[in-house]
């Protein structure tokens, strides 16, 4: 190789200067005969101007192999090489994140731990990995990754009623009326799933004349043999949302035009399970007590913050009023449980004494109280759907196989929205308590208990049915003791003779039936959860 430096002198008088480097490159020329292996010399020019920077200049010297020629041979081999397979390519380069599920976040969610990501309603996330039912590692539009609780989130499709502000999935007709005349405007509406599987109803808000309470109507949408959706038969849609997006701008069949949609925007982010993902050990000092909301069967109830930012409810455990050990272990599985209509533990602490249990706080309080502060404010729908709230979170206990064991009114929670949520679940286990744990004793639930259970202590999920039919007793009494006056004795012998509870004034035949239902004296002939689920479904949407 020969490298030589040159000075040139440029039109100002001033040398250019060009370091020239001369070597040899081998090329390689293919034919359809031949290969050739031919040298060229290359000139590679560097000028390093003042004025213009750096340049590279490339000359080439050819031999006698013509450009056309070259070119021929060359095609013919990029033809050739086409017809190849391509090498695989690296594992971390197959990651194809168009096949993720991508999903939009219902609620904003902000990062409680160094693992969470933060959510904010509306937006977009790519969905990595599902760890459990309750928690996914997801990815924002900024590249930013972590886990997020996967009921905050609902699946990015077109189609997908959640992405709609209009859409309450979990309410049913007697909260949709809650909703509508707590908005108590002309055109008011909410769009809800219906008591027939997979259809929905549409319940909407009219101020009628010379009304005071407005009138609200609901309507089911029907979908006909072409799969297209209507209210009424003349007016057809492809989809819900543009059968809600016409009927906002015309009538068309029903009372009033659809004006003001009415519906997740107006409730609360639901509870997770658990404050973070496998955080169930908390910490004492992330606790601030801010007041006493009552006393339980463990000790007392404060209102509390987690973190100084979310409201919870802290139990604080009398010692010896519990078998610690077990309920720590039992502790775990139980804030696996999540449901809308469960009150959602949260966490323990567990590492100082008294110990702590951390739950979901619920600003309206004990259900039992609940109904004899509103003693004839209430009405019968009203307690029908507290009845419906209690059904559904019993079922998906029943569900995963999971017995109460103490299902009664003074067990379940009101929150701000007026939904009852089923809480304590399992707890009646841990009780050290002989008045508690013997039939005999005066803490003994006998009066919401099935003859197996003060007989033999056998509980299943049966058992929490007949209890169940007894706390439907307390909801439509408006909060009164069943088998008032009578000693657990009494009540075991009018029990066994097989007298039940009357009908209360404002159960109608129909409801008391359901209740007399669960009242069986074999386990096996009384329903199921998810068979009162539908029957009380049915009696809600018949009106």
């Amino acid at each position: 190789m020969k490298r030589g430096l040159h000075f040139h002198l440029n039109t100002s008088g001033q040398p250019d200067m060009i370091l020239s480097t001369y070597h040899t490159i081998q090329s390689v020329f293919c034919c359809c005969c031949c290969c050739t292996v031919q040298k060229r010399a290359t000139r590679t020019k560097m000028n390093l101007d003042h004025d213009t920077g750096l340049v590279n200049q490339y000359s080439a010297s050819q031999p006698d192999v013509s450009y056309a020629s070259t070119w021929k041979c060359r095609s013919e081999r990029q033809l050739q090489l086409k017809d190849k397979p391509l090498p695989s390519l690296p594992a971390e380069a197959l990651e194809d994140y168009t096949e993720k599920p991508r999903v939009t976040a219902l609620y904003d969610f902000f990062a409680r731990g160094p693992l969470d990501l933060p959510l904010k309603k509306s937006e977009e996330y790519i969905i990595l990995e599902q760890y459990d039912p309750h928690w996914w590692k997801a990815r924002d539009q900024h590249g930013n990754e972590g886990l997020i609780p996967s009921n905050y989130v609902t699946e990015n499709k077109k189609s997908d009623l959640e992405n709609y502000e209009w859409y309450c999935k979990n309410v049913n007709r007697s909260q949709a009326e809650l909703l509508l005349r707590q908005k108590c405007k002309e055109g008011a509406f909410v769009v809800r799933d219906s008591s027939q599987q997979g259809l929905l109803t549409l319940s909407m808000y009219s101020q009628a004349k010379g009304s005071h309470n407005g009138d609200i109507r609901h309507y089911h949408i029907k979908k006909n043999h072409l799969g297209q959706y209507y209210v009424a038969e003349k007016y057809l849609f492809s989809s819900v949302p543009e059968l809600i997006e016409y009927h906002q701008h015309n009538a068309a069949g029903l009372i009033t035009r659809l004006r003001h949609p009415v519906g997740s925007a107006e409730c609360s982010s639901p509870a997770t399970a658990g404050l973070s993902y496998e955080e169930w050990e908390l910490n004492p000092s992330e606790l601030t007590f801010m007041k006493e909301l009552g006393r339980g069967q463990f000790g007392v109830v404060q209102l509390g913050k987690w973190k100084a930012t979310i409201k919870v409810a802290i139990k604080t455990i009398n010692e010896d009023a519990m078998s610690e050990d077990d309920f720590i272990e039992e502790a775990k599985v139980m804030m696996k449980l999540s449901h809308p209509k469960l009150v959602q533990l949260y966490g323990v602490c567990t590492r100082h004494r008294p110990l702590y249990v951390v739950t979901e706080f619920m600003e309206n309080g004990c259900l039992l109280n609940y109904l004899r502060q509103r003693r004839g404010k209430l009405g019968r729908d009203m307690l029908l759907s507290v009845c419906q709230d209690v059904c559904e979170g019993m079922e998906y206990l029943e569900r995963n196989g999971f017995i109460h064991r103490d299902l009664a009114a003074r067990n379940c929670l009101v929150n701000a929205e007026h939904i009852v949520k089923v809480s304590d679940f399992g707890m009646a286990r841990y009780v050290i308590d002989d008045e508690y744990i013997s039939s005999s004793g005066a803490k003994f639930p006998v009066k919401w208990s099935p003859p197996e259970v003060f007989h033999f202590k056998k509980y299943s999920s049966k058992s929490d049915v007949w209890s169940f039919g007894v706390l439907m007793w307390e909801v439509f009494t408006e909060g009164k003791m069943p088998f008032e006056s009578k000693s657990n004795s009494e009540v075991v012998r009018e029990i066994s003779q097989g007298n039940r509870l009357y009908r209360p004034h404002l159960a109608s035949h129909t409801v008391y039936k359901v209740m007399y239902s669960c009242w069986h004296e074999k386990p096996e002939g009384r329903p199921a959860f998810a068979e009162l689920i539908e029957t009380l479904t049915d009696i809600t949407e018949m009106g």
